[in-house]
């Protein structure tokens, strides 16, 4: 391993930052905290600890996002989800501690469990402004975290003790505003994609999985408003098979959007991957598929500096933390099998790196998260 990191709870969620001023970020998120690594080599630095007071379950990095090792005026900020339902937004600059501003809660937010979430897509300044959220409740949610000034604002805690006076304490700034797109099942994962800002790529726990566009107006059935909102629906054939025969599910579902082409989407529902090419729509079923864990797969995440190869977890504990790496142009070759910790272990979440040269994944196995290559030049 090149790195070994002890974060002192469980480790739930691991993101990579792929800001192209901040491919050295690494966000974990435990069991009451969210703490932000800069790694280098086999260097890894803390730069910064939120607390948050409950179990993580979902991040998100913002575009506005930089590393030190980048520039002096370098901006950690991120999104957060609880197992409260609560959303957080994080930042920390040089000159400020660390903040949380909590939104989302009570009866304006989510219903049920966070499981994702991802900021806007696209290149525009807008594209910090969005933060998306998927939920067991059925329903996404895209909130506006720079609304109009129609509400009150609510001041953002910080690290500071309550009482002290601290000039570098950010203004007080006013709740998000969301706009929720309701849809027939569970919702288990969402991406966005750099070259648009009008679309996010949603799976549900059944198999289906849609590119829907946010900013369409809604129509006048709200029944079947989602519906009207997506621009393309795709099925994963075995696992809608499975939910329509009445099988038993676990709400599982993983859906990602490759880096360099909008047109290549990647997911992994029970035991199988699949490989859409929207460009060839072979009516929503995937032009390749393939088995990864007989016992059930987990996450599933492209590789941003090696586009051709993406990984897949486990969903179960029976072989121990493993992680199999394929190569999207041999989907049925065997994957390279990575065995990263024995039994009871199990990789809760990984994702690639994005800096350059040897592609390397951070992968969260009990209170650590473990860097290691793949060993690809």
């Amino acid at each position: 391993m090149d790195v070994k990191f002890n974060h002192g709870s469980q480790i739930h969620v691991v993101r990579a930052c792929q800001n192209d001023d901040a491919h050295d970020l690494l966000a974990i998120a435990g069991e009451h905290s969210v703490q932000v690594l800069q790694i280098n080599g086999s260097l890894c630095i803390s730069l910064a600890s939120f607390h948050i007071g409950c179990r993580l379950t979902a991040l998100a990095w913002s575009p506005r996002a930089t590393s030190p090792s980048s520039t002096g005026e370098w901006v950690l900020e991120l999104a957060a989800a609880g197992a409260d339902f609560g959303l957080h937004l994080l930042t920390k600059t040089p000159n400020t501690e660390e903040t949380v501003f909590p939104f989302g809660g009570g009866l304006s937010g989510h219903q049920g469990k966070v499981n994702d979430m991802s900021f806007c897509g696209g290149r525009s300044e807008d594209s910090a402004r969005y933060v998306a959220t998927v939920s067991d409740d059925k329903v996404l949610m895209v909130w506006d975290l720079k609304p109009s000034p129609s509400v009150s604002p609510r001041v953002a805690s910080t690290s500071a003790s309550p009482g002290t006076e601290d000039p570098s304490t950010p203004p007080a700034r006013h709740q998000p505003t969301a706009y929720p797109v309701s849809f027939p099942n569970p919702l288990t994962s969402i991406a966005s994609h750099p070259s648009t800002s009008r679309d996010f790529l949603v799976a549900d726990c059944r198999g289906s999985i849609f590119v829907t566009d946010w900013r369409k107006d809604p129509v006048a059935n709200e029944q079947d408003r989602w519906r009207h909102s997506n621009v393309i629906e795709l099925i994963e054939p075995r696992a809608l098979s499975d939910a329509a025969a009445g099988l038993p599910l676990q709400w599982s579902g993983s859906v990602s959007w490759r880096r360099d082409t909008i047109d290549i989407i990647g997911a992994a529902y029970g035991p199988r991957f699949s490989i859409w090419d929207t460009a060839h729509l072979y009516g929503g079923k995937p032009y390749a598929t393939g088995v990864s864990f007989l016992e059930g797969c987990d996450k599933f995440r492209w590789c941003h500096t090696f586009p051709d190869y993406f990984a897949i977890s486990a969903q179960s504990s029976a072989k121990g933390a493993v992680i199999h790496v394929h190569n999207v142009a041999y989907p049925q070759t065997q994957p390279t099998v990575f065995n990263i910790a024995p039994r009871p272990l199990r990789v809760r979440d990984f994702d690639f790196l994005s800096a350059p040269g040897i592609p390397r994944l951070a992968a969260a196995v009990g209170r650590e998260v473990l860097v290691f290559s793949i060993g690809v030049d």
